[in-house]
């Protein structure tokens, strides 16, 4: 029987390149897209409180349970933190697309950029790295940067001009760490038109994400 798994994005543009993942990696697995990017702007507005929209996102996280999903991907590493509050509420499991990826990072590394253009991603992000240093009683250097330019391009549609600042800081970042960790999925395109020797140095959470996933519907 055809697996289904639901996608939960607080952007459109993460959309069409999990969609392409998720078929180039979990194969004849049904996709359902639910999207909110109302979420967002109102976490910019209050500081990064997630408890605003819990409840909102638990009933999308029903609602793909009613509709028959055998898994759920939370695409945002702003409300990463949802995942566990909203998981003993559903029966059927919710992988957190950023998880692979702290962990990946914390084993490979002890020097650690964490990239992101939005506020409320970097927090969590860099609070889901430390947990997992905690828990593997790790001492790791981390170096945060938030080029919130490159967002305020992305809004106003200058692509270009988001790509082309997000590029120069995360070059920059590169030379002082071991990795660089980009705290939101949307970032690896940028990464992905960097030289193949170069992009080795970035840790993006969508391959590993969706490891996951494809993990997860194997159980």
């Amino acid at each position: 029987m055809k697996k289904k798994l639901a996608i939960i994005h607080t952007t459109p543009v993460t959309v069409e390149s999990l969609k392409e993942l998720a078929n180039k990696m979990l194969g004849d697995c049904e996709i359902i897209n639910i999207v909110d990017d109302s979420i967002l702007p109102q976490l910019s507005k209050n500081e990064g409180n997630v408890q605003e929209i819990a409840e909102r996102w638990e009933s999308y996280a029903k609602v793909a349970q009613g509709q028959g999903a055998d898994c759920i991907l939370n695409a945002c590493s702003s409300i990463g933190e949802l995942v566990s509050l909203t998981q003993p509420k559903i029966t059927i499991p919710i992988v957190r697309i950023d998880d692979a990826m702290a962990e990946y990072a914390v084993n490979a590394a002890t020097k650690i950029g964490v990239a992101a253009t939005l506020e409320t991603t970097l927090k969590p992000t860099l609070e889901l790295l430390k947990q997992k240093a905690a828990q593997k009683q790790k001492a790791v250097d981390f170096e945060p940067i938030l080029v919130a330019s490159a967002y305020q391009k992305l809004m106003a549609n200058d692509k270009a001009g988001h790509d082309n600042d997000l590029s120069a800081a995360l070059r920059e970042l590169a030379k002082k760490v071991d990795i660089v960790v980009l705290a939101q999925a949307s970032m690896a395109r940028v990464v992905s038109t960097f030289p193949i020797d170069e992009q080795r140095q970035f840790v993006t959470s969508p391959e590993l994400g969706m490891e996951a996933v494809k993990d997860t519907l194997k159980q």
